[in-house]
């Protein structure tokens, strides 16, 4: 997906942008943000893993997700090198306060259908922001070369979130996937909107 294509309310559904100081805070934290992104590439791998050995059976889940795995590992190791390239360390990894809200919207107690829904729309929402945040690195950080680094991210997440929403409308209705994707959508936009501005993590 070109990155002109790439638009926060048309295609990638998300309700409320980024704050505009994200950037200028993540800018001042260039450590804390690369590891940060590290983490989630990493995390995003082993979800991919996770998925396909609680849903082996769903032959096209399984092959769309193995390169998936491949690519976002191969992520964590573009984010890795580029901290070593700057002298920078690998710091622990941080609670995750975004995606843990996310998860407490899941639908503990619904069929097994539906769990396999949240899930997927779960992956989806977290790649959408994602690529929208690194939308705002690309276009607004006053390093040319950090912007450029950027770019193949954004690209990247706009792929996977599109991946998730039709993987989800494969194995159930749309009008059904629609209409939970509204309420993950709403749900975001709260948490967003309530969440503190910190320069040190990608959501």
């Amino acid at each position: 997906m070109k990155e002109e294509n790439i638009d926060v309310k048309n295609i990638l559904g998300l309700k409320l942008p980024s704050d505009p100081r994200w950037v200028n805070l993540a800018e001042l934290q260039l450590e804390d943000i690369l590891t940060d992104h590290a983490y989630c590439e990493q995390k995003a791998a082993t979800t991919c893993i996770s998925l396909i050995q609680k849903y082996s059976d769903k032959l096209e889940l399984v092959e769309e997700l193995s390169p998936i795995v491949t690519e976002e590992w191969g992520h964590f190791r573009a984010v890795l090198a580029e901290l070593n390239k700057r002298g920078l360390k690998l710091g622990k990894q941080r609670k995750d306060v975004y995606v843990n809200k996310l998860l407490e919207f899941q639908k503990k107690d619904g069929s097994p259908e539906q769990r396999l829904l949240d899930r997927l729309l779960i992956m989806a929402l977290i790649e959408a922001r994602s690529c929208e945040r690194f939308k705002r690195l690309r276009e607004d950080l006053d390093d040319a070369y950090m912007r450029k680094f950027y770019r193949k991210f954004m690209e990247s997440e706009a792929g996977h979130y599109t991946l998730f929403i039709t993987l989800a409308e494969l194995y159930l209705p749309k009008k059904i996937v629609r209409s939970r994707w509204a309420e993950w959508l709403a749900y975001e936009k709260d948490l967003m909107d309530s969440t503190e501005v910190r320069g040190d993590r990608i959501h």
